[in-house]
């Protein structure tokens, strides 16, 4: 009856993590449409420089949204590990496309600092302060959620907040003072803080894809504690990669001073594995072998 109750529960917990990320990415993306108009009838870069930010969001809470049902699924005969790794993809595609509007934002900012044109400062105005109100109201939304994925769209929807927070302090300026080429420069500021953000990211999800060992994981640590199991020689062989940057997996020979039962070997391996838990592996793939013997790998003993 608890365990009903448990898994109710996850699942009401689940479908409203769902629900909030569902209604911030529509209120996002009618927003960005907004926005790129906007951009073109006050001739402002730097609203269109947010808009391409926000269409960064979009994606990215899109393709959250579609690749989290993906990457449920579990193993199948194609992706023996699941596919977790699918929600990278999402990653990955955000990237590329967050790179290529910012690099074209900044071919249109860079001439304007050089020729500013004027800028249709009461429009602006109306842009940032909807801007600031519409995300806030994302950002709220999205306030009492606990699931990894609302965590990442609150971060990328406060950032939105900020931005806009700037181009309305940059407009009140521009409002009082003559000061055209402030729009540009804010342009070519939002674009590099874009850009900084997509090889930081694109950097993590490499790291996973090329099966670099997790960051938040000492490899040499992991030895050194496996290899203080009571009757344990040394270990070799020892790898560790992550499938989408928060599951790890880990394998490793673990050689035996001396030969046991296998009932004793499998409570070595539940202990082994429980220990290795809190050294944030999920997943252990562990191969016992005796002193004397030899393993047939490469480059392995």
């Amino acid at each position: 009856m608890s365990h009903e109750h448990h898994h109710n529960h996850n699942h009401s917990h689940h479908s409203e993590a769902t629900k909030n990320i569902q209604i911030a990415f529509f209120l996002n993306l009618f927003f960005t449409v907004v926005e790129i108009v906007g951009g073109f009838l006050t001739n402002s870069v730097a609203i269109l420089s947010n808009a391409i930010h926000d269409l960064g969001d979009c994606l990215s809470l899109g393709l959250a949204m579609y690749f989290q049902k993906v990457a449920k699924k579990g193993s199948d005969t194609s992706y023996s590990y699941g596919y977790k790794r699918f929600s990278l993809l999402g990653a990955v595609i955000n990237s590329i496309v967050l790179a290529t509007g910012s690099i074209l934002i900044l071919t249109v900012a860079i001439p304007r600092i050089l020729h500013p044109e004027a800028t249709k400062t009461d429009g602006m105005l109306l842009f940032a302060i909807l801007g600031v109100l519409v995300n806030g109201a994302a950002v709220f939304r999205l306030k009492k959620g606990d699931s990894i994925n609302e965590k990442v769209a609150k971060l990328h929807l406060l950032e939105d907040v900020l931005g806009w927070l700037a181009v309305l302090v940059g407009t009140l300026v521009m409002r009082f003072f003559n000061v055209p080429v402030l729009d540009p420069l804010m342009s070519v500021a939002i674009a590099c803080f874009v850009l900084f953000n997509v090889f930081r990211n694109m950097r993590q999800s490499l790291r996973v894809i090329l099966q670099g060992i997790p960051a938040e994981v000492d490899i040499t640590d992991i030895s050194n504690h496996l290899e203080k199991f009571e009757g344990v020689e040394n270990v070799h062989d020892l790898h560790v990669w992550s499938v989408d940057g928060n599951y790890n997996v880990l394998t490793v020979h673990v050689v035996l001073s001396n030969s046991l039962e296998m009932e004793k070997l499998a409570e070595l391996k539940t202990q082994i594995r429980n220990s290795l838990k809190e050294k944030a592996i999920e997943h252990a793939t562990i191969e016992f072998e005796t002193t004397g013997e030899r393993c047939t790998f490469e480059k392995c003993c």
